[in-house]
């Protein structure tokens, strides 16, 4: 997220603090390679450049060790390591204050960074909780500004039109089609034959209703867990239970504190702190296996023998052997079962109807 003028990114981009993917020190050794083979390069100048370029942060550093080497016939099809796609600011100011889903947007370039090598697992970890902390988009801005960017990265956020310029554009082109149909009307018909107001239909503008998935689906899982590590900043909870429309889930604010919190595409918290022994068992959602989870979640009716049943919810909480995921089916005539898991997948004892 950025909100900053698309002149900041230039400015890394120009002092080369953008950082390195893998794929762009691979490149960088790739032309180091040729370099060598072509005799550009000495036998210890080139071990040399190479390790560097394996250690390089930034594109500022491979461009150090590549930038004085001829082009090579070779490596033709690999540029200079460049940043990708920048996004413009957009027009709010830095102090702007941040929401959810602008953390989690942030948390969601962070990733993508730790995925290509841009950020170490400790990096990551750190620019996480900060961005779960964040208050403003300016604070968001300076986790994110130095990372190259895919051009599917999330968008930064743009103010929306007053519904005052809305409308002023939207009569602007309704009198211009009303003085068009009336001048062809004028010209084109004998003077006598009265010509009555064109019924101009400008139609109703709809409202933008952005799907949420079911969170008893993979997708669903995978979608929570982002918006959880975007508002607190990890992923820990003492215990999360996903039903296909909310969620609700109690998180340890302290040793001897906790807080319950319903979600429903933003976290509400539902009641005052309440006592939590300093012991509770905690789970970390980014240890569950979302896909092997899925798997169960599809499996679940059949494993507890449940006729015509649906998966009711799915719940993840701590456990004194270890994190737990309970799998609860039901069906219309009251009967359910369940099935328990461990993270991965791994099913622990299955709880079928009438066994």
């Amino acid at each position: 997220m950025s909100s900053q003028s698309s002149g900041s990114a230039g400015d890394a981009a120009a002092s080369g603090r953008m950082r390195a993917r893998d794929i762009d020190r691979v490149n960088a050794r790739s032309l180091l390679d040729a370099a060598y083979e072509e005799g550009e390069l000495g036998t210890e100048e080139y071990h040399q450049r190479s390790e560097r370029a394996q250690r390089a942060q930034t594109l500022g550093e491979l461009r150090a060790l590549i930038g004085d080497l001829q082009p090579s016939t070779k490596t033709v099809d690999l540029t200079p390591a460049r940043k990708r796609t920048r996004r413009s600011a957009g027009g709010y100011p830095p102090s702007t204050r941040a929401r959810d889903s602008d953390r989690q947007a942030a948390c969601a370039l962070l990733d993508a960074g730790l995925a290509d090598g841009q950020l170490t697992a400790a990096d990551h970890r750190t620019l996480t909780e900060l961005a779960g902390e964040a208050k403003t988009l300016g604070e968001l801005a300076q986790l994110t500004d130095d990372l190259q960017r895919a051009a599917d990265a999330p968008p930064d956020p743009v103010p929306p039109k007053s519904r005052r310029e809305t409308w002023f554009t939207t009569g602007v082109v309704a009198a211009s089609i009303l003085v068009a149909v009336g001048t062809f009307l004028a010209v084109d018909r004998p003077a006598s034959a009265p010509a009555g107001p064109p019924k101009v239909d400008i139609g109703i503008v709809q409202p933008l209703v952005l799907p949420r998935p079911k969170l008893t689906t993979a997708e669903g899982i995978s979608y929570f867990i982002s918006a959880y590590r975007a508002k607190f900043g990890d992923t820990v909870v003492d215990e999360a239970d996903l039903f296909p429309d909310y969620a609700v889930v109690t998180r340890g604010t302290q040793a001897n504190r906790k807080v319950r919190y319903t979600y429903r595409g933003g976290f509400d918290q539902g009641e005052n702190p309440q006592t939590r022994p300093p012991a509770t068992p905690t789970v970390d959602l980014a240890a569950v296996n979302v896909a092997a989870i899925a798997a169960l979640l599809t499996q679940a009716p059949t494993l507890t023998k449940v006729d015509q049943g649906t998966v009711s919810y799915l719940d993840i909480e701590g456990g004194a052997t270890g994190p737990i995921v309970r799998i609860y089916v039901g069906n219309k005539a009251g009967e359910n079962g369940y099935v328990e898991a461990a993270p991965d997948g791994r099913i622990v004892r299955t709880l079928a109807f009438g066994g």
